[in-house]
């Protein structure tokens, strides 16, 4: 089960202007906005790829053959912010809504981001589940930790500062290492 992202719903961490005033562009140097502007969601990936932790909110599809056994569904979606819908998909592909009330986030949304069922599911027989979550930081979500904002804008910086140098147009630029630094101290855990 792999979670799909069907909709951002947020805002970028670090807005264009922000960045043009980390970078000292003045006012009047607008030419590399639209650099910028793509720099931004690359180096959020990067820095959310690192942390394991979504820095923009979203909204999630989560499709199920079948109930958790125990009752617990972990997903890599840190933090998960809320249940938003639920519903039986038939043969036919049919939705029936289902009332998301036994379906709730665990007790740590942010270290340990789980759902949890509740007994009182309908059977799903030949039928899959479709659970429709809220997940990351910004919107309702909680706010982004400022290190990571700075790794943020670190990464971008280092990004800007090197375009095309030694020839590493083709490889993928890891993130610098102070906001390497700042992302790893932010890192959700794995077992």
């Amino acid at each position: 089960m792999i979670p799909i992202r069907v909709e951002e719903t947020g805002v970028e961490p670090v807005s264009v202007a922000e960045m043009r005033g980390h970078l000292r562009l003045s006012s009047d140097e607008t030419a590399e906005d639209a650099l910028i502007a793509r720099l931004i969601p690359a180096a959020r990936a990067a820095v959310e790829a690192a942390t394991r932790r979504l820095l923009r909110s979203a909204r999630f599809r989560v499709v199920l053959a079948a109930w958790p056994q125990l009752g617990l569904l972990p997903l890599p979606l840190s933090p998960l912010v809320a249940v938003l819908r639920a519903g039986r998909v038939d043969a036919g592909g049919t939705l029936v809504a289902i009332e998301p009330g036994p379906i709730r986030i665990g007790p740590d949304p942010w270290e340990a981001p789980c759902l949890l069922f509740g007994p009182d599911l309908p059977p799903l027989g030949a039928a899959s589940a479709l659970v429709e979550v809220s997940a990351g930081c910004g919107g309702e979500g909680p706010s982004v930790p400022e290190p990571l904002v700075q790794a943020l804008r670190l990464t971008v910086a280092d990004w800007f500062e090197n375009r095309g140098d030694a020839g590493r147009e083709c490889a993928p630029r890891p993130l610098p290492p102070e906001a390497a630094g700042l992302a790893a101290a932010c890192r959700r855990m794995r077992l």
